[in-house]
């Protein structure tokens, strides 16, 4: 009984390693079906499956309920990209691989891979390849939420934060747990009414508002790329360093003055992932003219 008592500890701490949370991933999908363009809003309800009533941020998830089932474990390096412990620098040679070594195995590499999948079958890549395309959205749109979480680009060293012991107030945790979910379920709890709806609301307002300056540079890539994750990843691991790890060493309890500073770096994220993903989807969904540029 012993050993699998310490597996299922480990288990639930991997677990709590490499997933935003659903109040993340929800939000971020919720804003990118606001800028969807009329052909890619069909095209998503259309490759969605039928429970999710064609709403995208209601399977958005999913990739994080099925990594531990055996068919789908593969899945699991796919949610983030460890860089080397303080070097708060990014470079996808170097790292952007498994715990097995195998090359192009992680979340950078898996938002490539998505966008290259759907490019192939709606913009006439490649179309004699054959894709599960609903998951191909999902996976996709999970991932560049998770790039876009700041210990989702953390240290080797200590597993993006998630063996970074801490207190949340009073509350026993690991770091990268609040990122993935404790700042954004506090901010629901303290600021929006115990309603998510309400807190994505007040960050679609900001993007209207306070950053609507900001989106053409959001949506931005070099050499023309319809996606950047590597982008996404340089700017999450800087913001690990002056934010996720700064004052939060082992055994840190992390207040006030830590949540109130952290929550707007976070919502920023969670804007910037929902405007990116829906650029990237309009993209792809494009049925005006067949775009010839390069992934």
């Amino acid at each position: 009984m012993g050993w699998i008592v310490r597996l299922f500890f480990l288990m639930q701490l991997v677990h709590v390693v490499f997933s935003w949370g659903k109040h993340g991933h929800y939000a971020v999908c919720k804003i990118a079906e606001g800028y969807l363009t009329k052909d890619a809003t069909a095209t998503v309800k259309e490759l969605l499956p039928d429970y999710a009533n064609g709403e995208l941020a209601s399977v958005c998830s999913w990739p994080d309920d099925i990594k531990w089932y055996y068919r789908w474990y593969w899945t699991s390096p796919l949610h983030y990209v460890d860089t080397p412990s303080f070097k708060c620098n990014y470079n996808y040679g170097r790292d952007c691989y498994d715990s097995s070594g195998r090359r192009n195995n992680c979340v950078t590499g898996a938002i490539f891979n998505y966008t290259k999948q759907l490019f192939s079958a709606y913009q006439g890549y490649n179309p004699n390849l054959k894709y599960n395309l609903t998951e191909a959205l999902i996976f996709l749109a999970h991932y560049m939420a998770d790039v876009h979480q700041p210990l989702h680009v953390g240290f080797t060293g200590d597993l993006g934060g998630s063996i970074l012991k801490v207190r949340w107030y009073r509350k026993k945790t690991n770091l990268h747990h609040v990122w993935d979910t404790l700042i954004i379920d506090t901010a629901v709890k303290t600021f929006y009414g115990s309603d998510l709806s309400t807190m994505v609301r007040a960050i679609q307002r900001n993007i209207t508002d306070a950053w609507s300056s900001d989106i053409s540079s959001w949506n931005y890539c070099r050499h023309h790329k319809r996606v950047c994750p590597n982008q996404y990843a340089a700017e999450s691991v800087r913001l690990a360093c002056n934010f996720a790890y700064k004052n939060a060493k082992p055994g840190s309890i992390l207040k006030d003055d830590y949540f109130l500073s952290r929550l707007p770096v976070v919502e920023k994220r969670l804007a910037q992932g929902g405007i990116r993903l829906a650029a990237v989807l309009n993209q792809l969904f494009n049925f005006e003219v067949k775009i010839g540029q390069s992934l």
